[in-house]
């Protein structure tokens, strides 16, 4: 089974760099077996697809738009992402996650499941870094990710040695 764990954002807008914060997190401290994809797609828009075609599941990171408080975290699954019609695109960052997921549908290219997994932003503003309501719910979602493996029947380890160090956005003036 071809599992792919896609975090979205720009981690130069503050909270919407959550999904790539999420997928550094889980990548420095989860090993994975073979079968599971971990990647941090930055704001690929409608370059979305072929990330998502072949697979036969999609876990998606993201900040989500939605009714509650900054951190707290939903879950989607591909039937409430296809629900409504997509809405106009007003910025090339958009993830076109419903327009990727319908040309994939046509083509009989779609991912059998998918879950959208995100957190409501607290803003959307320059910075390199997360809010605290944010920065809390990395962990968080991190483990709601190892969870939906779990129900799939996939286990993912905890690394011996973890990397707690930074991301690279986050180093400030520092080197890759």
């Amino acid at each position: 089974m071809t599992i792919r764990i896609l975090g979205l954002g720009n981690v130069l807008m503050g909270d919407d760099g959550f999904g790539p914060c999420v997928i550094h997190h889980l990548a420095s401290r989860w090993e994975f077996p073979a079968g599971v994809e971990v990647q941090d797609l930055g704001t690929p828009g409608l370059d979305l697809i072929p990330f998502l075609a072949g697979a036969e599941v999609v876990i998606l990171v993201d900040t989500v738009k939605a009714a509650g408080a900054p951190g707290d975290v939903r879950r989607y699954e591909k039937g409430d992402i296809l629900r409504h019609p997509p809405s106009p695109r007003v910025s090339p960052h958009d993830p076109g996650v419903q327009e990727a997921l319908l040309a994939l549908e046509f083509t009989g290219q779609a991912p059998r499941e998918v879950v959208l997994l995100g957190a409501i932003p607290a803003t959307v503003e320059m910075s390199t870094s997360l809010t605290p309501a944010l920065r809390a719910a990395v962990p968080v979602l991190a483990g709601r990710v190892v969870e939906e493996l779990e129900r799939l029947g996939v286990v993912a380890r905890p690394r011996s040695s973890p990397d707690t160090g930074q991301a690279w956005w986050q180093r400030g003036g520092e080197t890759a």
